[in-house]
């Protein structure tokens, strides 16, 4: 299946210091048309910092996604709406290897849960947290 990036390009700061960001806000995986309908839920939904007392708002559709004017008192600010393809993530986990049996290798049985004691304070606390010394955790 396509993985597709949902990228939005807004105008950040006022005055001089105005200029445009742009985030990586989500990915979606399915077709190209599901990517541009979750995109488009979230470009009528979205409510820019800039202009603070907005006077008019304007969505347009675009082949690739949508682009969000608004006027404000004195100016006018933009957001850009992107699906794009992506093609390679330089930070992406790492995909699990598959498993290949031998043939005719014997089924394991599942292994059994081995029980752990545990041991409590008076007051009914643990001594060491469940929690200490997973791996799977941030």
């Amino acid at each position: 299946m396509t993985t597709w990036g949902l990228v939005i390009e807004t105008t950040v700061g006022v005055g001089e210091r105005k200029h445009t960001e742009a985030y990586l806000v989500a990915h979606i995986t399915g077709s190209r048309e599901e990517a541009l309908a979750e995109l488009e839920r979230r470009a009528r939904s979205h409510s820019p910092e800039h202009p603070r007392s907005p006077k008019r708002r304007r969505l347009l559709r675009r082949d690739d996604g949508f682009l969000l004017v608004i006027d404000g008192a004195w100016q006018s600010f933009v957001t850009r709406f992107t699906v794009a393809e992506l093609l390679e993530d330089s930070d992406a986990p790492a995909a699990p290897e598959p498993v290949v049996e031998a043939p005719g290798a014997p089924v394991a049985a599942a292994a059994e849960p081995v029980e752990q004691q545990v041991e409590w304070y008076a007051d009914g606390v643990p001594v060491k947290p469940a929690w200490l010394g997973r791996n799977d955790l941030p």
